[in-house]
C-alpha cells in the first residue's frame, strides 16, 4: 500500500508553493529570565524534502518503508539561503547539522553540498556537527550557535529544542521563503490542541511573525512599533499568559499590547 501525499495541509502547502527555507529566530526576550543567557540563533530548516518527502509503503504486512529524498539542488539552494541570510544579518559562522556519520549518502550529501557552498562566502566561519551532539550542545552552550542549516526533520527538532530555551512555543516567531510565496507563522507550529478554547495561548509568537511580514513589506516602522509594544508587555511583567508563569488570558494580554501601542502613539 503506498502513500501519496499528506495528512498535513501544512508539508503539502510547502511543497506545492516550493516555500522551501524556513527561518526560526532563537533569542532570549529582554525581562523574561529563562535558564539559558545571550541566547540568539537562527534556524534555517529545508522545507521541502528529506523524511517528509511523504513516499511511504508497506511492502508486506507490518514492514513499511519510508524514503527519503536529499538532493544535492535542494541542498545547494538551502545552504546559499544560509549564508546569505548570515551575511545579511551579521552573522559570523553557518553551522550545518547532520547525521552524516550514519546516513552517508544521504546527509553526506547534504553536508559536503553545504560545505561546498561555503567556499563562496569566505568571510563566514562554517563548520558542521552531528545532531545527536548539535540536540546537547543546544542545551548545554547554546550561545556557541549563529546560524544553523538543516535538512527538515533535524530543523523541526532543533526548533522545538531552541523554543525550549528561551521561553516556549509561544514567544519564538518565524517565517517561510520560498521563490514567489512567503509565509509568516510561528517558528515552532504548534497547533496547541491541549489548550484549544482555553483562552491560554500566548500571542506573542503570532505577533512577532506579523513583524517579521511587516519587514519583509518594507512597512519597518510599522513592525518596530508592534515588536517594541511585545516587548513593553513582557518586560514590564504584570500581564502574562501561563506559559509564562502569568494567569492573563490571550485576551488580556492582546489588550494590554494594543494599550501600550496607544500609549506609544
Amino acid at each position: 500500500m503506498t502513500r501519496s501525499g499528506h495528512n498535513s495541509f501544512n508539508v503539502a502547502l510547502r511543497q506545492e508553493l516550493d516555500i522551501y527555507a524556513s527561518v526560526v529566530l532563537i533569542k532570549n526576550i529582554p525581562g523574561y529570565e529563562t535558564r539559558h543567557k545571550n541566547v540568539d540563533f537562527a534556524i534555517i530548516r529545508e522545507n521541502t524534502e528529506g523524511e517528509y518527502s511523504g513516499l511511504e509503503h508497506q511492502s508486506v504486512e507490518g514492514v513499511v518503508e519510508s524514503l527519503k529524498i536529499i538532493t544535492r539542488a535542494k541542498s545547494e539552494r538551502i545552504a546559499k539561503f544560509a549564508y546569505a541570510f548570515a551575511l545579511a544579518n551579521n552573522r559570523k559562522k553557518v553551522t550545518c547539522v547532520h547525521k552524516a556519520n550514519i546516513m552517508k549518502l544521504a546527509d553526506g550529501l547534504f553536508r559536503n553540498t553545504v560545505k561546498k557552498v561555503g567556499e563562496d562566502y569566505p568571510t563566514i566561519e562554517n563548520n558542521d556537527m552531528i545532531v545527536d551532539n548539535a540536540s546537547m550542545q543546544c542545551v548545554s552552550r547554546p550561545q556557541q550557535f549563529d546560524v544553523m542549516v538543516l535538512p527538515n526533520l533535524y530543523g523541526s527538532i532543533l526548533s522545538n529544542i531552541g523554543a525550549g530555551l528561551v521561553g516556549g512555543a509561544g514567544v519564538v516567531p518565524g517565517c517561510n521563503m520560498g521563490r514567489e510565496v512567503s509565509l509568516f507563522e510561528p517558528g515552532c507550529r504548534h497547533v496547541g490542541l491541549d489548550i484549544k478554547g482555553k483562552h491560554q495561548a500566548n500571542p506573542t509568537a503570532l505577533l512577532l511573525s506579523g513583524s517579521m511580514m511587516l519587514r519583509h513589506l518594507g512597512l519597518d516602522e510599522h513592525a518596530n512599533r508592534i515588536s517594541k509594544a511585545v516587548y513593553d508587555v513582557i518586560a514590564d511583567g504584570k500581564v502574562r499568559t501561563r506559559d509564562m508563569g502569568g494567569n492573563s488570558t490571550t485576551e488580556e494580554f492582546t489588550r494590554s499590547i494594543l494599550d501600550t501601542l496607544e500609549r506609544n502613539g
